[in-house]
């Protein structure tokens, strides 16, 4: 519990949505508007997924409950639920005209991250989820240039689950809003492609000078990791993006191209598959 003190005992006063949102490690979480939280039929379904304490949680969401009537433990499973309630809450949220605006809002001002490849030109990430469901996926961020997905540097976010912004989340913000899909050439007042190329010259001399190669550190198949490697599908509402689903295709097959040619050089080089 020591996480849920961090809020100010001001934030804390006003509302309980303004303590959570103060929380360190809840920086991606939007506001949701308390009037969409009070409209029933935005919650559908959601007593289902909140089987403990639900009401309660509900109206500690909303300020309508008086914790000083509950004891500690009881008191613990309600703030359990609010968050965990709130989570589920916000995933419907942000696909809404109100929350795709305040995303958009934080997205400009790079809340989430940028992007870590050099060509990505410190792209703004978004949050995404590779699953709907709770407690399957913890929450990725996504990068519109590049299009792949990273982890969030820091451990609170990192544990942060990825049912809270859902598979939707940034492809409906990119339907919505197109003129923020960021171009694949070099944007305007970034890094020249002369000094990205003197970096990636430095980052080859700070791998003791080593060549490309297809074998990785400790005799690992390079081949074998890519197989491995998960891939990201774009999807709305379940569906695969129909332009996204071709270059999904496309990418598939120059991967499978990739991975034949590692496997014959690691033959050549006598290196067994892992």
């Amino acid at each position: 519990m020591e996480d849920l003190s961090t809020g100010s005992e001001s934030d804390y006063s006003n509302s309980w949505i303004s303590w959570f949102l103060s929380t360190k490690g809840n920086e991606y979480f939007a506001e949701v508007d308390e009037d969409y939280i009070l409209d029933r039929f935005n919650l559908t379904g959601l007593n289902g997924e909140v089987v403990q304490e639900y009401s309660r949680a509900l109206n500690l969401i909303t300020d309508n409950l008086d914790e000083e009537s509950l004891d500690e433990d009881v008191r613990e499973a309600v703030e359990t639920s609010a968050r965990f309630l709130y989570g589920l809450i916000h995933a419907r949220y942000i696909v809404t005209s109100r929350g795709l605006s305040k995303m958009l809002e934080k997205y400009r001002k790079a809340d989430f991250g940028r992007c870590p490849r050099v060509y990505c030109y410190q792209q703004p990430l978004l949050p995404v989820g590779l699953s709907d469901i709770p407690y399957q996926k913890a929450v990725k961020l996504y990068c519109p240039r590049c299009e792949d997905i990273y982890s969030p540097k820091s451990n609170r976010h990192g544990s942060i689950d990825g049912a809270y912004f859902g598979t939707t989340f940034p492809h409906m913000l990119f339907m919505v809003y197109p003129q923020m899909i960021p171009g694949k050439g070099q944007p305007v007042g970034s890094s020249s492609v002369a000094d990205v190329n003197r970096s990636l010259a430095n980052q080859q001399k700070d791998n003791n000078g080593a060549g490309p190669s297809s074998l990785g550190s400790g005799g690992i198949s390079t081949s074998s990791v890519a197989v491995k490697a998960e891939r990201y599908e774009p999807r709305i509402f379940g569906f695969k993006v129909n332009e996204d689903a071709k270059l999904h295709r496309w990418r598939t097959a120059k991967r499978d191209a990739q991975i034949a040619r590692l496997e014959n050089l690691e033959k050549e080089q006598g290196q067994p598959n892992l």
